[in-house]
């Protein structure tokens, strides 16, 4: 009977020290990735860096997030050195001012991941050129917990590499940097089908780089009227942000991915243009599953300093073969 009770109470005591103290039975992952992975220079670009917080135990996960993500989440970037990166100004003087914090709170339930995504820049100051370490770390009951006591979770490692800034070609305009070559691509003055031509051709290869080198985002942007007005009531850095966001989605296609699908093959069927203005219809076909789908595309475009550059696109769906 003795023997019993000791087992008894051994069992109990494992079975106390097995609970978890936080959220569910485990800790859940913490991962990171970027968003919109591309080459990154020494400028105000936005650095979008994708946070995913995925569950893998039975049970669900709760945890505090902040409105201002500063207090949920920080960056820990570093030198190949292994020097840490001075935090940028703007995030120590949100987090040293005496404020109420707002936050919702999230469940993650078993099988299921959380992601949400944050700027680099607007945590850590990189103003020098050359190579990082990236880390974040997440407390999930807010960052003022952090050294009291909090828990706090801790991702992967990215590296990042920032360039210097771009240099500009004779005509003025930002050479942009092929991704497989390094080379600088620098826009020549082709004539409107060639332009089409040299997109359609790059994304077939998925060179973004020479895809958006004759795309005018900007007027890609204000032809939609709810971002328009957005446009015109940002800053000159909003503006910036919004344009980066816009590539971005691009190139995941959450906006305007017609002109981001990979066609199987394409044929430019007719060209006008002005002193101006241009206009190219091209007739793009795809492969869906055992069919070939046909579309034809128009595209609008504009010159300026002898440069084409697309400032707008229709789609014509014309059936399947």
């Amino acid at each position: 009977m003795v023997k019993q009770r000791k087992i008894m109470v051994l069992a109990l005591v494992l079975g106390i020290l097995s609970v978890p103290v936080f959220g569910g039975p485990e800790v859940p992952g913490l991962s990171i990735r970027y968003f919109d992975k591309r080459i990154y220079y020494l400028t105000d670009d936005p650095i979008f860096v994708q946070i995913t917080i995925a569950n893998t135990s039975p049970s669900p996960f709760r945890f505090r997030l902040a409105d201002d993500r500063a207090f949920s989440i920080d960056f820990d970037v570093r030198t190949m050195t292994n020097l840490p990166v001075k935090a940028a100004e703007p995030l120590l003087n949100r987090r040293s001012t005496n404020q109420q914090v707002f936050f919702r709170e999230i469940t993650v339930e078993s099988g299921e991941s959380f992601s949400f995504t944050e700027d680099l820049r607007n945590y850590t100051l990189l103003d020098k050129s050359g190579a990082y370490v990236v880390q974040v770390r997440m407390y999930p009951e807010l960052y003022r917990t952090a050294g009291t006591g909090g828990i706090s979770l801790e991702s992967n490692r990215l590296s990042l590499n920032i360039r210097p800034p771009a240099l500009l070609s004779p005509s003025g305009l930002p050479q942009a940097l092929d991704v497989e070559t390094n080379a600088n691509l620098v826009r020549a003055a082709l004539a409107p089908d060639q332009v089409v031509n040299y997109i359609l051709t790059a994304r077939q290869k998925s060179q973004w780089e020479k895809f958006f080198l004759y795309l005018d985002l900007e007027a890609m942007i204000v032809r939609d009227a709810p971002r328009q007005r957005q446009w015109l009531a940002e800053s000159e850095e909003g503006r910036r942000r919004m344009l980066a966001r816009y590539r971005s989605e691009l190139e995941t296609a959450v906006t305007d991915g017609d002109i981001a699908t990979i066609p199987m093959e394409f044929t430019i069927e007719r060209t006008t243009y002005t002193a101006e203005e241009g206009t190219v219809s091209v007739l793009e076909k795809f492969k869906v599953g055992n069919y070939t789908e046909r579309k034809r595309y128009t595209y609008y475009l504009r010159q300026k300093e002898d440069i084409w550059t697309i400032v707008d696109y229709t789609v014509l769906n014309l059936g399947t073969e």
